[in-house]
C-alpha cells in the first residue's frame, strides 16, 4: 500500500529532460499558447519553439492568467 501523503506531487520531469523536448512545438501547444497570450495581453512567437519551451511558456502564461 502506498502512503499518499508521502508521494510527492511535483514528480513531473523538467520539460528540457523530455526525450522529445527538442522537437518542434505541436499544433495544440501553439494554439493554446496563442489563446493564453491573448488573455495575458502578450505577444508570443511560436515559430521555432520546441515542445519543452512551449510547455514552459504555457505554464508561465497559465500562472499569469490564473488558469
Amino acid at each position: 500500500m502506498v502512503d499518499k501523503d508521502a508521494v510527492q506531487h511535483d514528480a513531473e520531469k523538467d520539460p528540457h529532460d523530455w526525450v522529445s523536448g527538442d522537437e518542434p512545438a505541436t499544433g495544440p501547444q501553439e494554439s493554446y499558447l496563442s489563446t493564453l497570450a491573448q488573455q495575458a495581453h502578450e505577444e508570443v512567437d511560436t515559430e521555432g519553439l520546441s515542445k519543452a519551451d512551449a510547455s514552459l511558456k504555457i505554464e508561465e502564461l497559465k500562472e499569469k492568467t490564473g488558469r
